[in-house]
């Protein structure tokens, strides 16, 4: 465990720098929020029902089995899903479909697992209102997507919102850097539904949206 990790999740203490540089992280996220806070620019709807499937902390937390699984949910119930990632790790510029044959060095590997254990379309950008529209047009039949995070990506109207943890949980429960949290843990409020992956959840009030 290096000694980010003891600090955030093993009860190391905070050093003064990283409490120092939290004010800034909020600064930058609350400059991030105000043009939708304030009506400056508002959220695009894609025109078909979006499932956003994302986490509060960073680095992985199980995103990607839930959303396959999802996707095959959605599949037994007569819909006909498609899935947008950000596609990290890969060197595709603007949006890409991907396919089980593509690149992992050009979509990444997380996009790729999905196309291929998903056998649905699958599209990244780093714009994912692009990535959705172009997903839609390649495959207009599609009538409700699935996005692989996205949780902060508030470019995108999405429908309904999914939080994603693993036994780490929050950590400890502070914002980047001195802690793991992208956003504040009462951000779990607003949130449809929180999945635990691999672990029960936390008898603690905190963590009930």
């Amino acid at each position: 465990m290096n000694r980010i990790e003891a600090i955030w999740y093993a009860g190391a203490p905070v050093p003064w720098w990283l409490r120092a540089l939290v004010p800034v992280y909020r600064c930058l996220r609350a400059l991030h929020l105000a043009p939708y806070r304030f009506g400056w620019r508002r959220a695009r709807r894609l025109g078909v029902p979006l499932v956003v499937v994302g986490n509060l902390t960073a680095g992985g937390s199980g995103k990607t089995p839930l959303v396959i699984a999802l996707v095959d949910a959605l599949r037994a119930q007569g819909r006909r899903p498609g899935i947008i990632s950000r596609g990290y790790g890969g060197s595709a510029n603007g949006t890409h479909a991907v396919t089980a044959d593509s690149d992992p060095n050009v979509v990444g590997d997380e996009p790729l697992l999905l196309a291929r254990r998903s056998r649905v379309p699958v599209v990244i950008g780093r714009d994912r209102v692009a990535a959705g529209r172009s997903l839609l047009d390649a495959n207009p039949v599609c009538d409700v997507i699935v996005s692989d995070d996205g949780l902060q990506h508030y470019r995108l109207q999405r429908d309904v919102e999914i939080v994603v943890f693993d036994a780490r949980g929050g950590g400890n429960g502070h914002l980047l850097p001195a802690g793991p949290l992208r956003e504040p843990l009462r951000r779990l409020d607003s949130i449809a539904a929180i999945v635990w992956n691999g672990v029960l959840p936390p008898d603690s009030p905190k963590w009930a949206a």
